[in-house]
């Protein structure tokens, strides 16, 4: 009879285990918002609007470059590290900082004097990042009529400019120093840039009206 119970209880022991495991690695791979929209209704509808005859040649984001430059606060170190700082919350990775690259005497430049951050997010938390500001950044921008849509590179790529950072959540407005700015560059794999507007367009970028 104990032993029957033991067996029992190993059992019982070992399911639990297994479902705990299942249910974690559910967690683990949960896609992000904006990923899974892109996968449930951009695909499709880029796949329609262009005749894709296969899926790889859908365009999809490969990734984000948020480059933020810091030279009127090059000397001061406690306010560079913030900028750096306040960056890193927005993007949700840290930024590596960026060096002059040679000495410009005009601009009281040295070669390798710290200059700006810039960070490059790809995976999860590049779809997070997109989420934010498509949908929480730029409808809080004063007086916001939608981002340039002639911003394209000839290559697919898209650039914009963002003024403040208080537009982001993460920045508390007590705590800055000065509104700052910074850019932003989303990578894509479209091959024209009819293309790159029509997958930005589907993932909810709002561009102005030509």
């Amino acid at each position: 009879m104990e032993k029957e119970n033991n067996q029992v209880t190993k059992e019982t022991v070992t399911d639990v285990a297994k479902k705990s495991t299942k249910s974690s690695s559910k967690t683990a791979v949960a896609k992000p918002r904006l990923l899974e929209f892109y996968i449930k209704n951009v695909v499709p509808a880029l796949k329609k609007e262009f005749s894709y005859k296969n899926i790889n040649q859908v365009p999809k984001i490969d990734k984000v470059v948020i480059n933020a430059g810091l030279g009127d606060v090059k000397d001061n170190q406690k306010s560079f590290s913030q900028a750096v700082d306040e960056l890193g919350l927005i993007a949700g990775q840290k930024p590596i900082v960026t060096t002059a690259k040679k000495a410009v005497a005009n601009f009281k430049l040295r070669q390798g004097m710290k200059i700006g951050a810039k960070v490059t997010l790809r995976g999860k938390i590049m779809w997070e990042f997109l989420d934010r500001l498509i949908s929480i950044a730029l409808p809080r921008v004063r007086d916001f009529r939608g981002v340039n849509s002639k911003s394209f590179d000839g290559k697919g790529n898209y650039s914009m400019g963002i003024k403040e950072q208080l537009i982001f959540p993460e920045i508390d407005y007590d705590k800055i120093e000065k509104p700052r700015g910074f850019d932003i560059c989303i990578v894509t794999s479209a091959k024209t840039d009819e293309e790159a507007k029509a997958l930005l367009t589907n993932l909810g970028m709002p561009f102005k009206r030509d």
